[in-house]
């Protein structure tokens, strides 16, 4: 029987190249994302994953999420939060309403489903929560401070989780450094789009990360690979 693999933000970047790899891997993916047209494509091209609409701030639907999954295969065996918005913009511009987003999505939505499949983890004496982060959590550039501050309370939600769980759940972070995605998209400030754009030059295609994700779930049940970053060579 597959393992079971629920993965939020999954209709692109990180999250489709990390359900395509673990579906590759005989893992069953629930995948979940808010545009259901690229859930449709993502399903129609790989074989082992399921796709439903999601949307993390709503902390209803991510709990029905998880034990709809639950109630399907009997256990899940990994949650990997991925969704995550990136509408960096400096601190002046008062962009309140996309810093509400931010925090809504990259917290909350986190939040949401540590809340959804910890008892079952709980329950089953076993899981692995792995939190997509970013090297914002370790260090904050001109118009991302709001970006990185998000990043880091994922950062540090997370391995509170780790210090809180028994050894029979397992928590990874994974910080990615400039990963080629839609992230930089949502910028609505021209200047920060321009900056963002020099600054993502140098770039690794999500697949990397994936690999990585993949590489923590496959580990022995004792061992825990606590936190990565992965970043491109160049990226300093």
């Amino acid at each position: 029987m597959s393992k079971v693999a629920l993965i939020t933000g999954a209709s692109s970047g990180i999250g489709e190249a990390t359900a395509r790899r673990l579906a590759a891997d005989g893992w069953h993916v629930v995948a979940g994302a808010r545009r259901e047209d690229r859930l449709a494509e993502l399903a129609a091209s790989a074989d082992g994953i399921e796709v439903h609409r999601l949307d993390v701030t709503d902390r209803a639907a991510v709990a029905e999420f998880v034990d709809r999954a639950v109630r399907d295969h009997g256990e899940i065996d990994a949650f990997v939060a991925n969704a995550g918005v990136m509408p960096l913009s400096r601190l002046d511009a008062g962009l309140v309403e996309e810093w509400d987003r931010m925090i809504d999505v990259n917290i909350r939505g986190l939040l949401h489903g540590i809340a959804a499949a910890l008892p079952h983890f709980t329950r089953q004496r076993r899981g692995h929560f792995v939190t997509v982060a970013s090297i914002g959590a370790h260090q904050v550039t001109p118009t991302a401070a709001v970006y990185c501050g998000t990043k880091y309370a994922a950062w540090a939600i997370t391995e509170g989780l780790r210090l809180e769980c028994e050894p029979s759940i397992r928590v990874t972070t994974v910080s990615p450094g400039v990963v080629a995605s839609e992230l930089a998209d949502t910028i609505s400030v021209p200047e920060t789009r321009e900056f963002m754009r020099i600054y993502r030059k140098d770039s690794i295609e999500p697949k990397a990360i994936g690999d990585a994700i993949a590489y923590a779930l496959d580990q022995p049940a004792d061992v825990d690979v606590s936190e990565m970053i992965v970043r491109p060579a160049r990226q300093r």
